[in-house]
C-alpha cells in the first residue's frame, strides 16, 4: 500500500491575524494483484482532489492509444495549471478548462468522440481562506463536517443509470444468454448513456460535462464552520456503502485517529472475507482517499 502523505495549507491572502490551516492527509493503492493504478490523489496548493478513472473492459476499444491512468495524471496536472492561471474562477470552469487541455494532450492520435474514450470521476476540494469550494462529478462522494453535522455529497446519475441499464439488460429477448454476452451488451448500452442529458456525466473528453457537476461552498468560520472533509474513490467509500463497515461519521473518526491508510487496510480485509460481494463485476477496485482536517489556527507573522 502506498503510504499516506500529509501536508498543510494555510489561508494564502497574506491577512495578519490567526490564519486558518488545512491539514490533509492522503492513501492511494491499486487493486490487489494489479501493478496499475487507475486512480490519483493529488494536492496543488490549497486544491486537493481525488480521480478514478474508468477501467476499460477486457475486449472493448476505446478509440485511444492512452489509457485510463495516462488520463487521470494529465487531468491533475491541467487542473494545476488552470487553477495556477485563474485562482479565483469556479471550479467548474477550471474543471472545463482542464478537460479541453487534455484533449490536445492526446496529440491528434486519437478518437475522442468514441464511447469509450478514457474518463473519470472528479472530487475537488478547494479553501479559499474564508470559505471551502467543492466540486462532486460521478461516483467519488465527498463527506462533510461542518455545523456539527455529517453529510455526504453524492452525484448519483451513475447509479440510476446503472439501475435502468439493469432493466434493459433484463428485458432483452432470451434472458439465458451467456454472461459474457449479456455483460458486453450492458457495457455497451452505459457507454451510450456517458455524457448524456438522460444519462451520467463524467470528465472524458468533452468540456461541457464539468458544468453538471455537482457544486457548493461551505464557511470556513462561524457555527456552521466545516471541520473535517474526506474525498473518497468508490473503491474506498465501499466501506461504507458496499461492506457497512461503519457509518459516515464513523469513517471521519477512523480518518481522523488512524489515517486513510488504515482505512484501505479494513476495505482490503472485507474484499477478502467477502469475495461474493461483487463491484460492477469487480472483486476488488483501486481505493483513493484524501482526508482534510480545519479548525486549527496558526498566528501569523
Amino acid at each position: 500500500m502506498r503510504p499516506s502523505t500529509t501536508s498543510d495549507s494555510a489561508d494564502p491572502s497574506g491577512v495578519p491575524g490567526p490564519v486558518p490551516v488545512m491539514r490533509v492527509r492522503s492513501a492511494s493503492a491499486p487493486a490487489p494483484g494489479r501493478p496499475v493504478n487507475e486512480d490519483l490523489v493529488f494536492q496543488i496548493g490549497p486544491l486537493v482532489g481525488v480521480l478514478d478513472g474508468a477501467t476499460v473492459p477486457q475486449g472493448f476499444d476505446t478509440g485511444c492509444v492512452h489509457g485510463p491512468e495516462w488520463y487521470v495524471r494529465h487531468l491533475a496536472a491541467r487542473l494545476g495549471v488552470a487553477e495556477a492561471a485563474r485562482p479565483a474562477a469556479r471550479l467548474t470552469s477550471n474543471l472545463a478548462a482542464a478537460i479541453l487541455a487534455v484533449r490536445a494532450d492526446h496529440g491528434g492520435q486519437c478518437d475522442l468522440d468514441h464511447q469509450g474514450t478514457p474518463s473519470s470521476t472528479v472530487c475537488l476540494l478547494r479553501d479559499r481562506g474564508d470559505q471551502v469550494d467543492y466540486l462532486v462529478l460521478c461516483d467519488s462522494p465527498l463527506v462533510l463536517d461542518a455545523g456539527g453535522q455529517v453529510s455526504v455529497v453524492t452525484d448519483n446519475r451513475l447509479d440510476a443509470a446503472m439501475a435502468e441499464l439493469r432493466e434493459t439488460v433484463a428485458a432483452v429477448p432470451g434472458g439465458g444468454a451467456d454472461p459474457v454476452t449479456r455483460f458486453r451488451h450492458a457495457v455497451s448500452v452505459q457507454r451510450e448513456r456517458m455524457n448524456r442529458t438522460h444519462g451520467y456525466w463524467v470528465a472524458a473528453a468533452d468540456p461541457d460535462a464539468a458544468f453538471h457537476a455537482v457544486t457548493g461552498t461551505m464557511p470556513r468560520r462561524g457555527p456552521a464552520a466545516i471541520r473535517r472533509a474526506a474525498l473518497l474513490s468508490d473503491g474506498a467509500s465501499s466501506a461504507v456503502e458496499q461492506f457497512a463497515l461503519t457509518d459516515w461519521t464513523g469513517l471521519l473518526d477512523l480518518l481522523e485517529a488512524e489515517g486513510p491508510g488504515a482505512l484501505l487496510d479494513r476495505v482490503r480485509d472485507a474484499e477478502r472475507e467477502h469475495p461474493d460481494r461483487l463491484r460492477r463485476h469487480k472483486p476488488t477496485d483501486d481505493a483513493s482517499v484524501v482526508f482534510c482536517e480545519f479548525g486549527s489556527a496558526v498566528s501569523a507573522l
